[in-house]
Formats: structure tokens, sequence, C-alpha cells
């Protein structure tokens, strides 16, 4: 699937979750997501738990957060001396 289609799938809608990105407008953040990737629960767990999630939905949160992180910028901080 390409990436654009893979985004579309995330969704910021004020008046769900208070605008935090959600999975296809469902009540479901990306957050929980990966927070829950990173607590070491398996995809396939995920998509037993959460029966309306696809596995393209699952795709799409880890290049959101991959495109997140892609612009983050590092600035040195020097310190006078």
């Amino acid at each position: 699937m390409k990436t654009e289609r893979l985004l579309e799938r995330i969704t910021i809608n004020p008046d769900i979750v208070v605008g935090k990105p959600t999975i296809r407008g469902l009540r479901i953040t990306v957050e929980q997501v990966l927070k829950a990737l990173a607590g070491g629960v398996a995809i396939k767990d995920l998509l037993e738990d959460y029966p309306e999630l696809e596995p393209e939905d699952i795709q799409a949160v880890l290049l959101y957060a991959a495109e997140l992180v892609s612009e983050e910028q590092v600035f040195e901080v020097r310190t006078g001396s």
C-alpha cells in the first residue's frame, strides 16, 4: 500500500479523543498502539484485542510515527566557557 494511502488511515478530529491522532476515526489512538507495541504486545494480539483494526492500520501507525521522527531536528547546544 502506498505511503499516502496508509497515512490517510490516521485521522485527527477535535471531537474524537480530544484531537489525538486516531485510526480511521475510531477511538483507538496512535499513541495506544505505539505503547502496546513498545510494551511487547504482538501485532497478532493487537488485532485480536481490537477486531476493528486491520493490519494496514498497524502499518499506518508505524509510518506516521516514522514521519514525525523524520521531521525532528537536533541542535547543538553550546555552553559558554
